[in-house]
């Protein structure tokens, strides 16, 4: 996660990253995609998505513009839900 303004290369990245991920959700895939709102070494995203098998997940993970191109460090753990409930969301 960036910890300063990104340049215009990196800018562009996220955009396609961002990108990627609205078509997943248009998918059906992501089910939840954010990032905290620090600005320090601790910022991070979390996307949860669905996918058949762990390697399904990773691949989408590793195809992630700003993955492949080294603006964003991606680590997958895989993550049943125990409890949701979608009134809480809104």
């Amino acid at each position: 996660m960036l910890t300063k303004g990104a340049n215009e290369s990196e800018s562009r990245i996220i955009s396609d990253h961002f990108n990627y991920l609205k078509q997943l959700t248009e998918n059906g895939v992501v089910i939840l995609a954010g990032r905290t709102q620090t600005t320090d070494y601790s910022s991070f995203g979390i996307v949860l998505l669905k996918a058949e098998t762990i390697e399904a997940a990773r691949q989408i993970m590793l195809n992630d513009p700003a993955v492949k191109n080294s603006v964003f460090r991606a680590e997958l753990y895989p993550y049943k839900t125990s409890l949701f409930n979608p009134d809480n969301a809104k």
